[in-house]
Parts: C-alpha cells; sequence; structure tokens
C-alpha cells in the first residue's frame, strides 16, 4: 500500500549559538570547528521544551497540507530527549494541538528517529487507510549536552520537523517509494547517553554524573556511520534497479560535513546533489532529516517528479534510507 507525505513543517529556537560564541565558554575556535565538522553554527532553546518545538514544527505541516489539527488520527514523536520519561511527549503535543484522543506515543531510535516514524506511519496508513498520521521529530539536545567537553558540546543543536503521512496523494504530494530500516546494539557503547536511565538510576540527592550527558567515540562513529549509511543506500538502489544517476538529491543525517561528504563520495554523487544544511543547525538527532526535508520543500530544492534518498544514522545504533518520490 502506497504512503504520502502530504506536508513538512520545521521549527528552530530563535536563539542561535555561533562558533564565536562558544569560543567564550569553551576551549575550541571557530576554525577548529568548521574545520572538523562543518557546523558554524546552531539554534539552542530558551525556555522552549522538546514539545513546543515539535508543536510548532507540527502546525507548519498541517498548514502546508492544508488539514486542520482535527484531521490528525495519530501522533508519532521521535525523540531521544523527550519532556519526560511519563507523561510521553506526543501526548503533550496533541495537547497543545487540541487534538481530540489521538492514538500517541514516542519512538526513540535516536538520529535515526525520522524514518524509523515515517515507516511507522506507513504501517499505521496501510492498516487504517483514513488515517492521518502526524510524524514529529524534536529535540532538545542542549539539556543532554555537556557544555565543558568541547569534542561533543559543539556538534549539537535543537529543532524539530514534522510531516504528515496519509494513504492518499493530495496535491504535492510525496510518495513514501520504499524504506530499509536496521540497527546493530553490538557498538551501543560508542554513542551513550546513560544517565537517570533503568541501568544507571540515580537516588534523591545524588548528584549528575557525566553519563547525564552525550558521551561518544567520535572516530569510532563516524567509521561505522559511513560504511552502514553508504551500505544500506547501495542496496537500496539495486532493489529499485536504480543508479546514483536516477537520483536528483541526495539528503544524509546532518551530523557533520565530513560524513555527509564521505558518504556521497563513495556512492560516486556528485557534490551538487548533496544536500547540506548542518552549517546552520548542529546535529539536530532525530529532527535532524525532517528539517532538512522542510527546508528542502520550502526553497525549492526538492523538485516535483524529483526522486531523493534518504538515509540517517544515530544512536544504538540505528540506520536506514528511505526513497521518495516527488
Amino acid at each position: 500500500m502506497p504512503a504520502y507525505i502530504c506536508g513538512v513543517g520545521l521549527h528552530a529556537p530563535a536563539n542561535i549559538v555561533t562558533n564565536h560564541d562558544l569560543e567564550a565558554r569553551v576551549e575550541t575556535s571557530d576554525e577548529w570547528i568548521v574545520t572538523r565538522t562543518g557546523i558554524r553554527q546552531r539554534h539552542i532553546a530558551q525556555g522552549e521544551v522538546t514539545s513546543d518545538l515539535g508543536t510548532q514544527a507540527a502546525r507548519a505541516a498541517l498548514a502546508d497540507a492544508g488539514l486542520d489539527a482535527a484531521d490528525v488520527t495519530h501522533v508519532i514523536c521521535a525523540t531521544c530527549t523527550p519532556d519526560s520519561y511519563c507523561p510521553n511527549t506526543a501526548t503533550q503535543i496533541a495537547r497543545k494541538l487540541d487534538l481530540a484522543a489521538p492514538m500517541a506515543l514516542d519512538l526513540n531510535a535516536a538520529c535515526s528517529g525520522f524514518l524509523y516514524a515515517l515507516q511507522m506511519a506507513r504501517a499505521l496508513t496501510t492498516l487504517e487507510p483514513g488515517a492521518t498520521v502526524l510524524v514529529v521529530a524534536a529535540e532538545v539536545l542542549s539539556s543532554r549536552v555537556n557544555w565543558t567537553d568541547r569534542t561533543t558540546c559543539v556538534l549539537f543543536g535543537d529543532g524539530a520537523g514534522a510531516a504528515v503521512v496519509r494513504a492518499q496523494p493530495a496535491a504535492r504530494a510525496i510518495e513514501i517509494v520504499d524504506a530499509m530500516l536496521e540497527s546493530d546494539g553490538s557498538h551501543g557503547g560508542l554513542l551513550t547517553i546513560l544517565g537517570g536511565g533503568s541501568a544507571r538510576p540515580y537516588a534523591p540527592g545524588e548528584p549528575v554524573g557525566d553519563d547525564f550527558f552525550v558521551q561518544m567515540n567520535g572516530r569510532e562513529v563516524f567509521k561505522v556511520a559511513v560504511r552502514s549509511m553508504t551500505d544500506v543506500c547501495r542496496r537500496m538502489l539495486e532493489r529499485h534497479a536504480m543508479t546514483v544517476d536516477d537520483l536528483d538529491m541526495f539528503v544524509a543525517h546532518q551530523a557533520n560535513l565530513r560524513i555527509i561528504e564521505a558518504v556521497g563520495k563513495k556512492l560516486d554523487l556528485p557534490a551538487h546533489k548533496v544536500f547540506a544544511n548542518v552549517q546552520r543547525y548542529g546535529n539536530t538527532s532525530a529532527a535532524s532529516v525532517g528539517i532538512a526535508l522542510a527546508e528542502g520543500c520550502a526553497d525549492g530544492t526538492f523538485a516535483p517528479g524529483g526522486r531523493v534518498l534518504l538515509t540517517t544514522f544515530g544512536a544504538g545504533f540505528t540506520w536506514g534510507a528511505v526513497l521518495l518520490q516527488f
């Protein structure tokens, strides 16, 4: 059964933190950050929680689809930085949108969350052809960043991307042609936020430790990320008897410009087909590809009739690819 993205939207906090701002906060430099990551700035929430960002992106996606909040039957929120463990963030987005009793759940696949949520939305529209599924990927990663760790604090930003998925095509609808989603828990220790979970509980009054924040072996993550995204993209193209010449644009998880460029090079993609906005947003985890999709639709980067391949890689490890037909 086909499924279609009928509207997309994004939201980023108004507060922008540049590399030069970080120079005053931690031992780093604009040159060091840009050379290693390509990132020049990131949006950082001030007084906003994940559901606030997600709600704004959801409103933009519904407006783009020409739908009202009352049309939504399901809410899926992809996040690894929820407002709270309980209640889940999806219910808070639904509350802020004044939705009437939708199914609402959070999904945590870290940076692969948007693609995992799209696949879940496809499944829901197959089971319930009349469904209108609101997919929201939102993160306030600044709440889990150790701002004294210069190797990680320069990487992350806050933001949200959203999509409305239905079984029926509409004007300018984007067909979700196929999805391949995978994981490998054996590498889980390379990228973690452990503190506060059931494996690392805190007692009342106990100080928060470093494990409450993002911890990463960047060199090893880089290797596995490039290998995994390259492999799944090749297999997706092979499954559809396609080559990179058949693609109009390629969108990888916006974690690091060096990773994006390395995957593009291994796939033999020309530079003009490789989308990048990590320079302005940093790594927004689950929101990354959703933000890229909404931004590319708004500025005409993704044109009607085009084929776009999305790919992600996140903690867990999780990764995958989704093929879109505009």
